[in-house]
């Protein structure tokens, strides 16, 4: 059965002066922040599981780039994600911005941290680990934008797996995310088969 995988990237860069955060970081952000759920898609297509997604804004106060928050579980599931990570978004160029992951050490005290802002406020970034070689580089074309990571580069053991890939395509309203695994023949042994995964926004 299919997994979906977020795969969403980062580092703990810091940008020099004139590179932080910029209006066109700021837009990204904004509409990268949010809840999501892929239950239109599912209730149409039961080969694709009904995912939650929740990507919280935190560390207003940091100038290197926008961090978020983020969890994904099954609908029915929610108080057990499956997914936990902090995503760190930086700007490349005016159109072109990085998007790296990074795990948090003993992170199920952070469960459901997504829905109490006070309690996300505690997490320190001395808790984080990067996951390299699994970086998404976002280009913006008008007010879509879509990125991928970069061929073999990010390594996975799931399922046989030696690395996986992840796709992804940024709406106002929509996260379309494609996340598979591939042995070292390049043969695919996880992720959906028929295409990526339609997280609709619920709210801001």
């Amino acid at each position: 059965m299919m997994r979906p995988l977020l795969l969403l990237g980062f580092t703990l860069l810091f940008l020099p002066a004139g590179a932080q955060r910029t209006r066109a970081l700021e837009l990204l952000a904004s509409a990268m922040e949010g809840s999501y759920t892929s239950a239109e898609q599912a209730a149409t297509d039961t080969s694709y599981f009904e995912i939650e997604l929740e990507m919280v804004r935190i560390w207003p106060k940091r100038r290197d780039g926008a961090w978020f928050y983020v969890e994904q579980a099954t609908a029915a599931r929610k108080d057990k994600p499956y997914r936990q990570r902090v995503y760190h978004l930086q700007q490349v160029d005016d159109s072109t911005f990085t998007s790296s992951i990074l795990t948090i050490r003993g992170g199920e005290a952070w469960y459901g941290a997504y829905g109490d802002p006070m309690r996300l406020a505690t997490l320190s970034p001395d808790s984080l680990d990067a996951l390299e070689g699994c970086t998404i580089t976002l280009r913006r074309q008008q007010s879509i934008y879509t990125g991928s990571t970069h061929g073999r580069d990010c390594p996975n053991s799931r399922g046989g797996a030696a690395y996986a890939t992840s796709e992804v395509s940024l709406l106002s309203d929509r996260m379309i995310s494609w996340d598979r695994g591939f042995d070292a023949d390049g043969k695919q042994v996880w992720g959906a088969e028929k295409g990526g995964y339609v997280f609709i926004k619920r709210s801001r």
